[in-house]
């Protein structure tokens, strides 16, 4: 913990360099720095060895958001690169339990710094290894929110990344508006929807949110495209087809994929094992890797 360290004694014209987050000092209550450069600095340090910030993203939940960068991790990871995913769906955080991290809490360094959760080669960080039931509500104002989403990104030791995928909750609020800020230069957003048209209106939505913002897209991946039959191997529109492709067409913005409804999908997110490592020869691990 930060408490084992000799305290450093800083005059008030000094700026702070401990590594971690104010809010793990044991000097936070009577310290008299700029808490707020200080948080500034600590992401910019964190963030200075990663090559890659992708933020993945839709207006709509449900969509397959949590999905989609889980494999996408693995999937990178699998392809030789250094990966980690912020979960930053404070109060809905799923992929913990994707990656079998159900349960599993979050140490402190030597340095104070946060260590990550690694499975499958890959790191993660997220408020659900920070509850004491997973079944516990998390009722925060935005406030809370800022200083939670500042610890994750610049309290977690991430080191030398190749990708950091950050998950973002459904919507165009103050979690993805506080992550575009403090990383800075963003590499690019992706953008999850279903074919059907509902979610594809959130969608459009979510591609004038980030034109607005002046970050580059990646595209658009259309999810549960297509289901193929058991039976006959017909394959069946149960959401419609073509939609995310058509969408990103219109407002041009490449189409990176489908993603066919499988059942076997679920069952590894629910079992903690994400299908890309134990599908490989299946058409949506194809998607991940192309």
């Amino acid at each position: 913990m930060p408490g084992e360290l000799p305290v450093i004694q800083h005059s008030a014209s000094q700026p702070c360099t401990y590594l971690w987050a104010c809010a793990l000092c044991d000097e936070n209550e009577t310290c008299q720095k700029d808490k707020e450069g200080h948080s500034r600095w600590l992401v910019n340090k964190r963030m200075s060895v990663i090559r890659n910030k992708v933020l993945v993203m839709s207006n709509k939940g449900g969509v397959g958001k949590s999905t989609v960068t889980t494999n996408l991790a693995v999937s990178l990871a699998l392809l030789g690169k250094e990966v980690g995913v912020v979960d930053m769906d404070i109060h809905g955080p799923n992929i913990p339990k994707m990656v079998g991290g159900e349960g599993q809490k979050l140490k402190i360094s030597a340095n104070g710094g946060i260590i990550p959760f690694q499975a499958y080669n890959i790191k993660v960080a997220s408020m659900a290894f920070l509850l004491q039931n997973s079944d516990d509500p998390i009722v925060w104002r935005d406030a809370y929110k800022y200083e939670f989403i500042n610890q994750l990104i610049g309290g977690v030791e991430w080191q030398e990344l190749d990708y950091l995928l950050v998950d973002l909750p459904p919507g165009t609020g103050n979690e993805s508006v506080t992550t575009m800020d403090l990383i800075g230069d963003v590499t690019g957003c992706i953008i999850v929807t279903t074919p059907q048209e509902v979610a594809l209106l959130d969608s459009r939505k979510s591609v004038n949110f980030v034109k607005d913002s002046e970050l580059p897209i990646i595209g658009i991946v259309e999810n549960m495209s297509g289901l193929s039959c058991p039976h006959c191997h017909k394959e069946i529109n149960v959401f419609k087809k073509g939609g995310g492709e058509a969408a990103a067409h219109d407002m041009g913005v490449p189409f990176l994929g489908r993603i066919p409804l499988d059942p076997e999908v679920g069952v590894h997110c629910d079992s903690g094992e994400p299908f890309a490592m134990f599908c490989s020869d299946g058409e949506p691990f194809a998607m991940f890797c192309s």
